[in-house]
């Protein structure tokens, strides 16, 4: 509860969501009109620009001391952060303000990387279509990454206006809302929060999504309950590739210097069962080192088509070619790896798939960038390469689809887990 002992209850029109996701243009009309239509409670200011300069914007809703971040569009591929950060405007106004909370919605943090993937939300929300417009930048130039000093790096534009506004607002909660291809839905947290685990798991339930008991993402990371990771500390020795390895340096650790915690919730897009599976996996080393033998062949084979992009493509391109140069380079050791140390340890059947999950769909992002990348190019190795960028496509592509069974997730579902979840973490924080 807050100072004055008010519940964040979330709205009985939890469940009226919307059935495709929005642009990012279009979400920043949808939160113009809130903020047109309700200029006693919200208010849209830009907090900074973008590397190629477009506005980031965010959306104010009331005015107490006691505020919550959400945070949209972290991944360009992850269009659903956006749609939440809408959802959750229209929510919290449909009711009654909140004495002593503020909810401030930040629509979208990286819209460059937002623009290389929009032509998939114009059409049909289709597998193939996705990855037709594909683009997810490499690691170094994600926004809720901090360089390390000891790169003489400087922060991206997107990456200070967003450790600005944490300066600003002091969160006691910032809300990191990401997505996942493949997969189910898991939280990932900074800090325990009491009661969330419970009711971010009857949530995913309620939306039809399985939850990730052994998530690729968390790997040695504490689990307090199944779907729920806890962030490793400083100089624990846990970090995984989802965090640089000094977890401070991320802008999810970043909070934490003003007492708040972070919630990272991820919701995927195309759900797999077997990733909720904790029973022991009847056959570890042949699984393995058949997805070890994949990653490491297709990343061999891309890498070699890759370099048929030839000059003029890759300056205009950039974003695309180190994007494609970061996933390949990762492959080999994610595979020696596996080969290494996985083979010989009991494993669940969920670490399994996401294992065999993680080694379809790298070279699928691969395959998918470069045929973008080889879209203008004349001559038969370009053709050779672009044929071959295709079959990768499409083998990965009917693996995804027969072998592990992904199904697609209503839009709709989606966002209203991802807004009941991050109601709940307010609410459990506060309670």
């Amino acid at each position: 509860m807050t100072d004055t002992g008010h519940r964040v209850r979330p709205p009985r029109s939890l469940d009226v969501t919307p059935a495709r996701y929005p642009t990012v243009a279009g979400a920043e009309a949808a939160a113009r009109r809130l903020a047109r239509s309700h200029p006693d409670r919200c208010r849209l200011r830009e907090v900074g620009r973008s590397r190629a300069g477009r506005p980031l914007l965010l959306l104010s809703v009331d005015r107490g001391p006691h505020t919550v971040l959400a945070v949209g569009g972290p991944h360009p591929n992850e269009p659903v952060g956006t749609a939440t950060a809408v959802r959750l405007a229209e929510l919290l106004l449909a009711s009654p303000a909140r004495p002593g909370l503020s909810w401030h919605l930040l629509l979208c943090l990286d819209p460059d990387g937002a623009a290389l993937n929009a032509g998939w939300l114009d059409g049909p929300l289709t597998m193939r279509r996705h990855y037709q417009h594909f683009f997810r930048p490499s690691f170094e130039e994600q926004p809720e990454l901090l360089p390390s000093p000891a790169t003489g790096r400087r922060p991206m534009p997107e990456s200070l206006a967003l450790t600005a506004l944490i300066d600003e607002l002091r969160p006691f909660l910032q809300c990191s809302l990401h997505g996942v291809d493949f997969g189910g839905a898991f939280v990932q947290l900074t800090r325990p929060v009491p009661g969330l685990p419970e009711r971010f798991a009857r949530s995913a339930d309620r939306a039809g999504l399985p939850l990730d008991i052994d998530s690729f993402d968390a790997i040695g990371w504490a689990s307090p309950a199944p779907g729920t990771y806890l962030m490793p500390t400083p100089g624990s020795g846990a970090a995984t590739r989802a965090l640089p390895d000094e977890p401070e340096l991320s802008t999810w650790s970043y909070a934490t210097r003003h007492g708040g915690a972070t919630a990272v919730l991820e919701v995927p897009m195309w759900s797999v069962d077997a990733v909720a599976d904790p029973r022991p996996h009847p056959a570890v080393g042949p699984a393995v080192t058949a997805a070890a033998r994949t990653l490491r062949d297709r990343a061999e084979e891309l890498s070699g088509l890759l370099a048929r992009v030839p000059a003029h493509a890759r300056a205009v391109h950039g974003p695309l070619v180190r994007a494609a140069d970061f996933n390949l380079a990762v492959c080999p050791s994610v595979a020696d790896e596996w080969l290494e140390r996985w083979c010989a340890e009991p494993l669940t059947v969920s670490r399994v798939t996401t294992a065999a999950i993680v080694a379809a769909r790298v070279p699928l992002r691969v395959a998918s960038m470069l045929l973008r990348l080889l879209a203008d190019v004349r001559g038969p190795g370009a053709e050779a390469g672009r044929e071959r960028a295709r079959a990768i496509v499409t083998e990965s592509l009917n693996q995804l689809r027969h072998r592990f069974g992904a199904r697609w997730v209503p839009v709709e579902q989606q966002v209203a887990h991802q807004t009941r979840a991050a109601l709940a973490a307010a609410e459990c924080l506060l309670g």
